[in-house]
């Protein structure tokens, strides 16, 4: 679960709309990547082994964005923006951590530069989303983007050929299973994942339906669940659950965001007991039908469980992995960490255990397919 992986650019302003995804597309078309000060900080942050694939300066970075829109890009090298996902992310992070943010806690992603007719019908929903959502024309101006929470690696282990949980009668498929992207996820990979396992774990699903026996359903626990889901409606004082959600919000990108740190990820774990304490007196104004602050309430309760889990397995992984990085672990620990995965579990008093299991062996199939066998 401490494999969480950041888009890098999202948008930060109005607060309504923060954290919506800006499409690579943007930094695909040429867009440029400016802090406060106007500088392009991207160059800095190319990893040494690479600065060979990526353009050394403006002048070639604006002779790809030409052989591009002539349909020759391999011509040229490309521009730095078109770093690594994990990368870009990390570089955003670091200019507003150190003070060259935009004002509302980003950059500048600009595409302004170019002709404007060329960015609306390249970039027609973009060009729509900030126009109508944050009053900006990215004609004429630049957009604020940060790093948005993207996919998650984690997830419930499964069963690979059926997609069969550990809870009988219950199977998961894409996003919500973990296993299939180790720790850090090639893009367009969860449509893959999605055709395969959710075909596999679909057939499973319905198999098990056709023969399974009707389950029995105890009254007590049917009444229990009910009053549970009417206490917040009916609590005439208690935490309002937006404002739970905001720290909430809060607490995971200061203290468990991209770059992790073991004080950082301690702190964060206090935070979300007192916020569980504050969560259980939660209560919602209105009625039952169409209320998003009753769904909101509910929804908590998984988000902090699920923090927990991101919280304390980053803080178990002493090392630096895929979308998982430790400033106090910066390395990548192959004979403590290369074969181990980080499991989560309830534990018998209710609260979260942590283990470390082992990876399943690899076949000899996949070993020879990896190692460029036939």
């Amino acid at each position: 679960m401490e494999f969480v992986q950041f888009h890098p650019t999202g948008m930060v302003w109005p607060p309504g709309v923060r954290g919506l995804l800006v499409t690579e597309a943007v930094r695909g078309e040429g867009g440029i990547l400016r802090n406060k000060d106007g500088d392009r900080f991207m160059w800095k942050y190319l990893p040494e082994d690479r600065r060979g694939e990526y353009a050394a300066t403006d002048e070639e970075a604006a002779r790809w964005v030409t052989a591009l829109s002539q349909g020759r890009e391999s011509d040229a090298r490309r521009p730095p923006e078109l770093s690594t996902r994990d990368n870009v992310s990390r570089a955003i992070y670091t200019e507003v951590r150190e003070g060259r943010g935009s004002p509302h806690g980003g950059v500048f992603l600009d595409i302004s530069y170019l002709p404007a007719d060329h960015v609306r019908r390249k970039l027609p929903s973009m060009y729509e989303q900030f126009k109508e959502l944050a009053d900006v024309d990215i004609t004429t101006g630049p957009m604020e983007v940060g790093p948005t929470t993207h996919y998650v690696m984690g997830g419930i282990r499964v069963d690979a050929e059926t997609g069969a949980t550990a809870v009988a009668g219950l199977y998961a498929a894409g996003e919500v299973a973990a296993g299939m992207h180790g720790a850090n996820r090639l893009g367009g990979n969860s449509l893959s994942d999605l055709l395969v396992f959710g075909a596999r774990t679909g057939r499973a699903a319905a198999d098990h339906a056709a023969t399974a026996a009707e389950p029995y359903l105890d009254p007590v626990m049917v009444r229990a669940a009910s009053e549970e889901l009417a206490a917040p409606l009916e609590r005439t004082h208690g935490e309002d659950p937006y404002v739970i959600q905001r720290d909430l919000q809060a607490t995971m990108q200061q203290l468990v965001g991209i770059f992790r740190i073991e004080a950082d990820l301690d702190e964060a774990l206090e935070r979300l007991a007192r916020l569980r304490e504050r969560a259980a007196t939660m209560c919602t104004t209105g009625g039952r039908a169409f209320n998003p602050g009753w769904n909101l309430v509910f929804e908590l309760a998984n988000l902090l469980t699920v923090s927990e889990a991101i919280t304390r397995s980053a803080r178990e992984r002493t090392e630096s992995r895929g979308a998982h990085s430790r400033l106090d672990h910066p390395a990548t620990d192959d004979a403590t960490w290369g074969a181990r995965n980080i499991a989560v579990s309830r534990a018998a008093d209710g609260s979260m255990a942590v283990r470390t299991v082992p990876l399943p062996a690899m076949t000899d199939e996949l070993r020879a397919l990896l190692d460029g066998g036939h």
